[in-house]
């Protein structure tokens, strides 16, 4: 599927999960899709939860949701670091509100969750969020993929293929 003028950002922080950035990142350039990498704010490279680096383009009060088509969130533990993080949030905020496409795999549920953008959504996540997604008004199932309007949701690692088809599918 050719994605070429579709602009894309993909959030990092330390401790994400290595094939939940590096996969849609690869996946997505390779379909000829503009992707940058977002930090946090707090530094230039950021280390995996296996200490595989990733050095961001740019940083989350550096860019406007204008910028973007998409925002892929990757799992791991990053998205705990994530949300503590404004600009980050205003972010997702912006891009959900803007019918902009959010995409959530496995942990990541805390950032959309902390942007304020699940409530009354249909979601999944790694099942170690559910509560938090159900206590933010979200209505959780288990599935490998779930699109809900602009969000979409996904579990864990082997979910990935479903979740970039799912995501390509929206992009285009």
């Amino acid at each position: 599927m050719n994605l070429t003028g579709k602009r894309v950002a993909v959030l990092a922080e330390d401790y994400y999960e290595d094939l939940e950035l590096w996969y849609p990142a690869l996946r997505l350039r390779e379909a000829g899709a503009q992707v940058t990498v977002v930090g946090s704010g707090t530094k230039q490279t950021y280390h995996s939860k296996h200490g595989y680096p990733v050095t961001v383009d740019t940083q989350a009060d550096r860019v406007f949701h204008s910028d973007f088509d998409a925002v892929i969130i990757p799992g791991g533990y990053a998205p705990d670091r994530l949300r503590r993080h404004p600009a980050v949030l205003d972010l997702v905020r912006e891009l959900f509100a803007q019918g902009k496409i959010v995409a959530a795999i496995c942990h990541a549920g805390w950032v959309p969750i902390s942007a304020g953008i699940v409530k009354g959504k249909r979601v999944t996540s790694f099942s170690a969020i559910r509560d938090d997604l159900v206590n933010a008004g979200a209505e959780w199932v288990d599935e490998e993929v779930v699109v809900d309007g602009n969000l979409i949701t996904s579990r864990t690692p082997a979910d990935l293929p479903a979740f970039l088809r799912a995501v390509t599918r929206a992009l285009a």
